[in-house]
C-alpha cells in the first residue's frame, strides 16, 4: 500500500472514529414528559437496547448493544424502573443502568394528615403532591387499595419505607395502606369485635389520641378520657377534631371555631366525627384499644408537653386555672 492509500485509511478510520464518538455521545432529543424504561431481572441487553430506543433514550439500539458489549457493561446492567428526563449520551446512560437504582427513603411520622403525607411525598422528590392528593380521594383506589373506610385518612401505616425514585403515587399509598393492615393484625381485629368497635371507629378515636398527646405513657389515660365520655354520651370536647374540620385554619382556635357547625367538631357534635383526622401510629391504636383503667372525664395541658387528668369538672376547672390561665 502506498503512502497516499495509507494516508486515506488512516483518514478514513479517524472520521470514522469521530462519527462514532458523535453516535455516542449525541443524546436523542426525549419527549417533553421525559421516558419510562422497565429492566427486568434477566433480560439481555438485546432487549434493554430495544427497549432505550422505543422510548427515544438512546438513537440506535445496535449500536448501545455494541458500546456495552465493548466496555463490559453489558454484564453489569440493573434491573428497575428508569425514569430519564434529561438527554444523555450512550456511556451516560450505561453508567446509569450499571448503578441501578438508590431508593428514595421516606419517613412518615405519626399523626400526620393525608395532606400533610403528600407534601412530604412530593418534598422526597417522589410523585406529585396533587397525584397523591387526587388518588385520595378516589373512590375506586380506596376500594381497590381495602381502605375500611370510607376516607384513606388514617389508613397510611407511620413508618419508614424505600420507594424507588420512579414510583407512582398509586404505589406509595397502596404500601402504606398494605402497612396498615400488617400491623392491625387478626389480635387488633379480635380486640376491636370484642369490644364492639369497628375498624374504622378504632382508627378515628386512635387518630384523635394522636393529635392530643404525643406521650407514649398518656396516650392509654387520654383514651380513657374519650371512652368515659362517649360512655356517658358527654361530648369528647377534641381541639384537634375542630380544627380538622376547618379546610383553611389559620392557627388559632376561637370561640366561633368552636361553634362552628361541622361533622368534625366534637364541641357541637356528640359521638366519634365521621372519620380520622389523621394517620395514628400503634402505640395510639393500642391505647385505645386497651385504654388506662381511670374515671378520668377531663384533661389539660400543663405546657410542658404532658397533661393534667381530672375525675371531675371542678377538678378540672382548678387544673385550668393552675396550667393554663395562671400561666398566661
Amino acid at each position: 500500500m502506498s503512502v497516499g492509500s495509507r494516508a486515506v485509511v488512516v483518514g478514513l478510520l479517524g472520521v470514522l472514529l469521530l462519527l462514532a464518538a458523535r453516535l455516542l455521545t449525541t443524546a436523542p432529543p426525549l419527549p417533553p414528559d421525559g421516558a419510562v424504561v422497565v429492566i427486568r431481572d434477566g433480560d439481555g441487553v438485546g432487549e434493554i437496547a430495544r427497549r432505550l430506543a422505543a422510548a427515544g433514550v438512546v438513537r440506535n439500539a445496535l449500536l448501545f448493544r455494541a458500546w456495552a458489549r465493548w466496555s463490559g457493561r453489558d454484564r453489569t446492567l440493573q434491573p428497575g424502573t428508569y425514569r430519564f428526563t434529561a438527554a444523555a449520551g450512550i456511556p451516560e446512560v450505561l453508567a446509569r443502568l450499571a448503578a441501578g437504582i438508590t431508593p428514595v427513603e421516606l419517613t412518615v411520622p405519626e399523626g400526620l394528615t393525608v395532606r400533610e403525607v403528600a407534601d412530604l411525598v412530593a418534598e422526597r422528590g417522589l410523585a406529585r403532591r396533587d397525584d397523591v392528593t387526587c388518588l385520595a380521594a378516589d373512590p375506586e383506589f380506596l376500594l381497590a387499595a381495602g381502605v375500611p373506610g370510607p376516607q384513606l385518612e388514617g389508613y397510611l401505616f407511620p413508618d419508614t419505607y424505600r420507594f424507588a425514585p420512579t414510583a407512582a403515587a398509586g404505589e406509595i399509598l397502596e404500601t402504606m395502606v398494605r402497612r396498615f393492615h400488617e400491623r392491625f393484625d387478626a389480635a387488633h381485629h379480635r380486640r376491636a369485635a370484642e369490644q364492639g368497635w369497628t375498624v374504622n371507629q378504632v382508627i378515628t378515636l386512635a387518630s384523635i389520641v394522636e393529635k392530643e398527646t404525643g406521650k407514649r405513657d398518656e396516650r392509654p389515660l387520654v383514651a380513657a378520657v374519650f371512652a368515659n365520655r362517649l360512655r356517658l354520651g358527654m361530648p369528647l370536647q377534641s381541639d384537634p377534631t375542630v380544627i380538622y374540620g376547618i379546610p383553611e385554619f389559620g392557627g388559632t382556635l376561637t370561640r366561633a371555631d368552636l361553634n362552628r357547625a361541622t361533622p368534625y367538631n366534637t364541641y357541637v357534635v356528640r359521638g366519634l366525627p365521621p372519620g380520622p383526622i389523621a394517620n395514628p401510629g400503634l402505640a395510639a391504636i393500642d391505647a385505645v384499644l386497651e385504654p388506662a383503667r381511670s374515671p378520668a372525664l377531663y384533661f389539660v395541658a400543663r405546657n410542658d408537653g404532658s397533661h393534667e387528668f381530672s375525675d371531675t369538672l371542678a377538678d378540672h376547672n382548678r387544673a385550668v386555672e393552675r396550667f393554663q390561665r395562671r400561666g398566661r
